[in-house]
């Protein structure tokens, strides 16, 4: 069998709606797409950085999230998660203010925003709509990834 690979860039769009389930939907989405794109080595980092994006998105807000896989090309994956919400925490939203501190080790929340911070190459955050609620309104947080990222192991 012969596999037809797309050309670069490729993007993957996915509507999640407010659900409990959306996050391991997004999960499995992330996964599936690397895995067909042969970024293999990617996909722990990314499955793990966009599972922390999208629970943060079902915790805060009461809409659907959307989801955006990006191959930028030369192994490098962008993710893209939107919701309602137009808050920007820190460090997406590259306001010079000191990076949010990190939770602590035996927090049961709170340490997702860290771990995208700690593993992805690159992040940012826009605010949508002009921070005013209403149709396309919201923000969007986004990381990058090298094709070769790593999950290191957590520190204890």
């Amino acid at each position: 069998m012969v596999t037809v690979a797309p050309p670069h860039p490729w993007t993957y769009a996915l509507r999640l709606p407010h659900d409990p389930r959306a996050v391991r939907v997004a999960r499995m989405t992330v996964r599936a797409a690397l895995d067909g794109h042969g970024m293999q080595d990617a996909v722990d980092v990314v499955v793990l950085l966009t599972s922390e994006l999208v629970t943060n998105a079902y915790l805060h807000t009461k809409g659907p999230a959307s989801l955006r896989l990006t191959g930028l090309g030369d192994g490098r994956l962008r993710v893209g998660v939107w919701d309602s919400d137009p808050y920007i925490p820190a460090p997406f939203s590259g306001s010079g203010e000191d990076p949010a501190p990190l939770a602590p080790s035996d927090a049961e929340t709170g340490r997702g925003l860290g771990l995208v911070r700690e593993h992805a190459d690159s992040w940012g955050g826009w605010a949508l709509g002009g921070g005013a609620p209403g149709p396309g309104a919201g923000k969007l947080l986004w990381f990058e990834v090298g094709g070769r990222a790593q999950l290191p192991l957590l520190r204890k």
